[in-house]
């Protein structure tokens, strides 16, 4: 028998609620299955299972709020006899989720509500969690409320204090947990920047070529050029691919970029693309628009919030210059890409007006240093002159 647990679906995620179970006792179950519908605070998540089973009780009910690495079902393995349920029943009632009042101190011998991922971050910033006053559903302590005690001069909570406001709205509660993340990335990750500009004449007119004749719903994006170049550059720069967690970095061969989405009810989300280094351009410009579309939807797969490696900000149709953006823990490299102007530019000993795009690094001092992340932004400024081959 094994657990079926709730996964983190990012850094800035702690707890999720249940909407909706896709499976019930004794369906059996693949690799890559969806089983659950969890909604996060950005969106609603399609949570799949990793292994082959069949399901033995469902610990959570649809409308429960839980905290990251809650066991929600039991499973049994293929060909396995089904022990008495009433033991994954005792297991869940360890778990206590009695509501309480947002501010209300701990009483003695209660339990906690906490995630591991918040307990964790406590520990590592000696935040005594006992005397925090949870924000989260039902007072739960939050990766947020850890954050926020670890603050110089933060008060230290002595004694209970009523509840003064109803819970956030789901927007209030995204942009924290955004910031959450955001300020234990600038924390832990030591950043540094640099940033490159690339001209962009070779690639638009490689691009308008390619796109010639073709209908509108099959006409490529350069964001989708840019996204190619980024990963062939990864490829040779593997130091920019992966996660930093506890305390080493660990590669990965394949891109699974982060794309940020922005949402129409504000914020942002990354989901991954996966495997852009070995796909055409044509599969992951019909990727991409789907991505956008089920993103902004609220139709994720737990796979596509789990596993980006990297993450590449473009705020070119805002009309910035440039992005600086901030690492997305436990990645270590973030891709910022511009709008795409015509600036001057000497070619062949004449001044010229240019089509140039400024592609920024941010990246983890603790993997790779300025030398490499120049020399990465280098690759991708020569593959982006050489579109032809993405």
């Amino acid at each position: 028998m094994f657990d079926f647990t709730l996964p983190s679906l990012g850094a800035d995620m702690d707890e999720g609620k249940l909407i909706e179970w896709k499976v019930k006792t004794g369906d059996a179950v693949s690799k890559g299955q969806v089983v659950a519908i969890v909604d996060t605070s950005k969106a609603a998540v399609d949570v799949e299972i990793w292994q082959d089973g069949v399901v033995h009780e469902l610990l959570i009910a649809p409308g429960e709020q839980i905290p990251v690495g809650t066991v929600m079902a039991t499973l049994l393995e293929p060909g396995e006899e089904a022990p008495p349920k009433g033991a994954a029943r005792a297991a869940k009632q360890a778990i206590a989720r009695t509501p309480s009042v947002p501010g209300a101190a701990v009483a003695e011998g209660a339990r906690l509500r906490i995630s591991p991922a918040a307990r964790k971050r406590a520990e590592a910033l000696g935040v005594d969690v006992a005397r925090l006053e949870g924000t989260g559903p039902g007072g739960a302590v939050t990766l947020a409320d850890i954050e926020a005690a670890a603050q110089p001069g933060a008060p230290t909570p002595t004694e209970a204090t009523p509840a003064a406001h109803p819970a956030a709205d789901r927007n209030a509660e995204m942009r924290r947990a955004i910031a959450a993340a955001m300020s234990r990335s600038k924390r832990e990750i030591p950043h540094y920047y640099l940033s490159e500009t690339i001209p962009m004449a070779r690639a638009q007119k490689w691009l308008a070529q390619i796109n010639e004749g073709r209908p509108i719903t099959e006409r490529l994006l350069m964001a989708v050029v840019q996204l190619k170049a980024v990963a062939a550059a990864l490829a040779q720069f593997p130091d920019m691919n992966g996660f930093f967690r506890d305390g080493r970095f660990e590669p990965v061969q394949a891109a699974h970029i982060g794309v940020a989405i922005s949402l129409r009810q504000g914020g942002l989300i990354a989901p991954a693309l996966h495997d852009v280094g070995s796909k055409p351009l044509d599969q992951l410009m019909r990727e991409l628009a789907d991505l956008v579309k089920r993103t902004r939807a609220g139709s994720l797969r737990s796979s596509e919030m789990s596993d980006p490696t990297i993450t590449v900000t473009n705020l070119g149709e805002q009309g910035v210059e440039a992005v600086m953006g901030v690492i997305y823990p436990p990645q270590v490299a973030l891709v910022g890409f511009g709008r795409i102007a015509a600036r001057p530019w000497v070619e062949v000993g004449a001044v010229v007006a240019m089509p140039t795009v400024v592609a920024s690094l941010a990246a983890d001092h603790r993997v790779s240093d300025g030398h490499r992340g120049a020399l990465f932004l280098a690759e991708l400024r020569e593959r982006l002159q050489r579109p032809e081959e993405l």
